[in-house]
């Protein structure tokens, strides 16, 4: 459970830090004959600090519990 408490709490962290990214896919947009146009198309992913903080928190809390049961 202590390494359970540990990966919350630095995942927490990192969300906390970079609330998001983008990846990149490319897509065709023309498709005629031997001409093909393709562009690229962002996707962003972005999530709330505060859900990292939750995170975090929940892993403190595994962490406390642990040490209380031993």
């Amino acid at each position: 459970m202590k390494n359970l408490g540990i990966i919350l709490v630095v995942i927490g962290l990192v969300m906390m830090v970079w609330t998001g990214f983008n990846y990149v896919t490319r897509e065709r947009v023309v498709d005629v004959g031997p001409v093909h146009i393709d562009a690229n198309k962002d996707h962003p992913v972005q999530w709330s600090p505060i859900l990292g903080g939750v995170i975090l928190a929940a892993g403190i809390v595994v962490m406390v519990a642990n040490k209380s049961k031993n």
